[in-house]
């Protein structure tokens, strides 16, 4: 712990912690509009594109700065991001084909121009070989400075702009229609994903750094289906990436930072990959796994609860099943447990199961809303389009109008559910034929 605290003491850590969490929350931000317009690969090819800006920057200025190798690396960046969409408008080439083309040319030509300038002598000098896999640790106090005002542009100018940066993202027609500057928002959204590309090719490089912009985005995707709350989740696994990567390059004597900034994004991706609550493999199985046992439980109802219609239309008796005849599942032991723990059934010496009276009154609301269901499927063409799919298959949630319009339906069809109302009617007798044997009784 000494050691630690001694190491985050030292002035080059510290300006390489603030300039990887920085890149990493900007890079989070701007990764998640990428990932969900489907533009996972404009970020590589970005990166890729940059490289040539970086050299004709070094050959222009003649030495390393900064500055100027950003200023070449946005250029040439944009003119990859324009090269691409312009493929895509003048031509019947598809987006990824695009994409790959632009990626493969920018970067050849970047190789070339590097390779002539590391043969004048001064390429290893400059440094520009380390922009290809990212040396953090040649990061200083001025880098931090243009990361750290560049980072602070790129989130204020995403929040400033989020709500039509959202509706670009998931319905640009309709953006179109309010009046929004669609292109002009297009641009600006390519614009900004290029800046943060650029910002991180000294810390990841450009082979890495479209990992840096989507690994966070996709990790942040299995914990919500909500974009404020995605976009904030991506910052925060980027920022966190960001540290720990640095630590763990900073702990580690030679390991490069860059890469190990985008395993420990990518080990922050395998946890949400396992455990995320919205789309985690381990919550989407335990949500299949309900819905299963749910399935079992309501088959079983409605088994007995058409046994039970039968029985009583034709001799007035509770109807059973047999515990062999019944629904055969995994689930169904542990069904049965939590039936008769809820007193929604019993099971006599002979294996065979009856609703109880509370289990009839949650057997025929179960069995009302799959009838309603097979009404509404069968005249689907009457109704109008429903969301009954995302209601959870609850008919029964649909206006009361629709409800009587079904239910008229089930009573043409004779397949209006008898069960519970011959029941309350053979009480009704029983209890006046007792009241009636007890007046006799008394009279007697």
């Amino acid at each position: 712990m000494d050691f630690l605290l001694q190491m985050l003491q030292d002035p080059n850590v510290q300006w390489v912690l603030i300039g990887t969490s920085l890149l990493g929350i900007a890079s989070g931000v701007l990764g998640s509009f990428a990932l969900l317009r489907k533009q996972s690969l404009l970020g590589d090819a970005m990166a890729h594109a940059a490289l040539p800006g970086i050299c004709i920057a070094f050959l222009i200025y003649g030495a390393k700065s900064m500055s100027w190798f950003m200023i070449g690396a946005a250029l040439s960046g944009l003119i990859g991001t324009y090269c691409i969409q312009a493929i895509i408008k003048h031509s019947r080439i598809k987006e990824d084909t695009a994409i790959g083309l632009v990626l493969s040319v920018f970067f050849g030509l970047g190789i070339t121009l590097l390779t002539y300038i590391q043969q004048l002598g001064k390429g290893n000098q400059a440094g520009l070989d380390s922009f290809i896999f990212g040396q953090a640790a040649s990061i200083v106090g001025s880098d931090v400075n243009i990361i750290t005002t560049v980072s602070i542009i790129l989130i204020a100018t995403t929040i400033l702009l989020f709500k039509e940066l959202k509706l670009i993202t998931f319905d640009a027609q309709f953006a179109q229609g309010i009046g929004l500057p669609v292109k002009w928002l297009n641009g600006l959204l390519m614009t900004l994903i290029v800046c943060a590309v650029v910002i991180g090719l000294q810390a990841v490089g450009v082979v890495l750094m479209a990992a840096m912009l989507i690994t966070p985005a996709i990790s942040a995707r299995y914990w919500t289906e909500r974009l404020d709350y995605m976009v904030i989740i991506s910052g925060v696994i980027g920022g966190v990436s960001g540290v720990i990567g640095t630590l763990l390059s900073t702990l580690t004597r030679g390991m490069p930072t860059g890469p190990l900034i985008i395993l420990a994004a990518t080990m922050m991706f395998l946890f949400s990959l396992l455990f995320g609550v919205k789309r985690g493999v381990l919550f989407q199985a335990y949500k299949l796994l309900m819905v299963r046992k749910q399935v079992v439980l309501e088959n079983i109802l409605t088994s007995l609860y058409n046994e039970t219609e039968k029985s009583l239309a034709s001799s007035n008796c509770i109807g059973v099943v047999n515990i062999k005849e019944s629904e055969n599942s995994l689930f169904t032991p542990f069904i049965y447990k939590r039936l008769m723990k809820e007193k929604l059934i019993s099971i006599d010496e002979n294996y065979q199961i009856y609703l109880t009276e509370k289990g009839l009154f949650i057997a025929h609301e179960i069995v009302l809303k799959e009838r309603l269901l097979d009404m509404y499927l069968m005249n689907e063409s009457q109704f109008p389009e429903l969301n009954w799919r995302e209601s959870g298959y609850n008919v029964l949630n649909e206006p009361k109008e629709l409800i009587q319009q079904l239910t008229h339906l089930l009573k043409e069809f004779g397949r209006e559910p008898i069960a519970l109302s011959l029941y309350q009617l053979k009480n009704s007798k029983e209890r006046n034929y007792q009241m009636i044997s007890k007046r006799e009784a008394g009279h007697s």
